[in-house]
């Protein structure tokens, strides 16, 4: 089986282990092989390489060699290397950086076509973050753009997905990224305004492909048909109107070029599982938030452990610590850049702590523990008070006033609260 994956993010993630394992396991013979270049230009290249075959051995299961391309014009001999290890792949993967330094090391060299002879041999491709961006007709220059400023331009992409599914699309992962808040981020960071001018640039055959972060598009170039799964959307969209695709969902080759054509499916086509479910919607309102996230696991460990302390669960609470480190072990090995990690260790600190004041001051509900002490002093003072002995009952109240409990003589009986010094 012959497989093109397009992940539009959280190829390295927790998120996305399951569908590693699936697709390794659909995958012909050969060797596990990853590709340096999109982020070969970055100082901590040897470390992002480290990062990934650690998460691909100790999350996924399965050792992967490096294909290490980091220039074009690199030494002869360490080209033939890579491309001798490409040439013994079955799956071969390539994730985040950026797709204009990775297009600029690909194009013109023999490396797109050792690619495609993994496909020809039953092999996968496993394309991710700024890899996927390099897929199609044109390429979006990511950092260009939204960190330099330039202003919406295309490059010209390597045409793989069209050289192996004859689709005419650009492939746009981080389709419903949100990091901007306020500010649209949407579209690989492009926003809707940059994307509607970049589509009216694009020939009239072009289409776009959108993936949501921790989302993948299984593409069968065998069985032409593709599959959406992970957590977000598969977004077709033309000119401006969106058809989506959730996860599960199934659609022949024929289906998608007929969208991205912007011309119906053929007649009797009928996309295999989501024909009836796909919605077709303003490009505005394509895209989610919340996608999964270091960040957001250790916001929902925060909440866990703010209802345990509320509850006075002792045992919630550690839980909620765990949970939390256990998060952060399993995104450690994620390549995609940002201060996650450090805001998930401040809070694993700030929780730290206060389980720490929690064991000081007890997690019990003080009524819980005082309860049959005071219970029998209260007993005493009745009957001092019935007994007229109203000496001896002042002596108990005061002595319950000093400890922190305050008496209170009602209508309903005596009650009893616990005052900040009994605490």
């Amino acid at each position: 089986m012959s497989l093109l994956v397009v992940m539009g993010s959280g190829e390295t993630a927790p998120t996305m282990v399951k569908i590693h394992r699936e697709v390794l396991a659909a995958s012909g013979g050969g060797i596990a092989v990853m590709l340096d270049t999109p982020f070969a230009f970055q100082m901590n290249a040897g470390d992002l390489v480290t990062k990934t075959r650690a998460y691909f051995a100790e999350s996924v299961g399965t050792a992967v060699e490096v294909a290490s391309w980091r220039r074009a014009d690199a030494p002869l001999v360490e080209q033939e290397r890579a491309l001798a290890r490409l040439h013994e792949a079955g799956w071969a993967f390539a994730g985040p950086g950026s797709p204009t330094y990775a297009l600029r090391q690909w194009r013109g060299t023999a490396l797109p076509e050792a690619l495609l002879d993994v496909t020809s041999r039953g092999g996968t491709l496993v394309f991710g973050s700024a890899a996927a961006c390099t897929l199609g007709t044109h390429s979006i220059p990511v950092y260009e753009i939204y960190k330099v400023g330039d202003d919406p331009h295309w490059e010209q992409g390597l045409d793989l997905l069209g050289r192996l599914t004859g689709l005419e699309a650009v492939v746009v992962p981080h389709y419903d990224n949100s990091e901007g808040g306020g500010h649209d981020t949407n579209f690989c960071y492009l926003g809707e305004q940059r994307l509607v001018a970049l589509e009216a640039e694009l020939p009239d055959a072009v289409g776009v492909l959108g993936v949501d972060e921790h989302t993948a598009l299984v593409l069968d170039l065998d069985a032409r048909v593709a599959q959406v799964l992970g957590n977000g959307l598969l977004s077709v969209r033309r000119r401006g109107a969106t058809t989506t695709f959730p996860a599960g969902s199934e659609l022949t080759f024929d289906a998608l070029d007929g969208m991205l054509r912007g011309i119906h499916s053929p007649a009797g086509e009928t996309p295999p599982a989501a024909a009836a479910s796909p919605k077709t919607q303003p490009a505005e309102a394509a895209g989610a938030s919340g996608a999964p996230s270091l960040r957001s696991d250790a916001e929902q460990a925060r909440e866990a452990f703010d209802a345990a302390v509320a509850a006075r669960d002792a045992e919630a609470a550690v839980g909620a610590v765990l949970e939390l480190e256990a998060a952060i072990h399993a995104w450690g090995a994620d390549t995609l850049q940002s201060d996650d990690a450090d805001h998930a260790r401040r809070v694993l600190r700030a929780l730290v702590v206060r389980l720490g004041e929690l064991a000081h001051a007890g997690v019990r509900d003080p009524r819980e523990v005082l309860a049959p002490f005071v219970g029998l002093l209260l007993e005493l003072r009745a009957r001092a008070r019935a007994a007229k002995d109203y000496a001896t009952s002042d002596v108990v109240r005061d002595g319950l006033v000093a400890a922190g409990v305050e008496v209170r003589d009602t209508k309903d009986g005596v009650q009893w609260v616990v005052g900040a010094s009994g605490r």
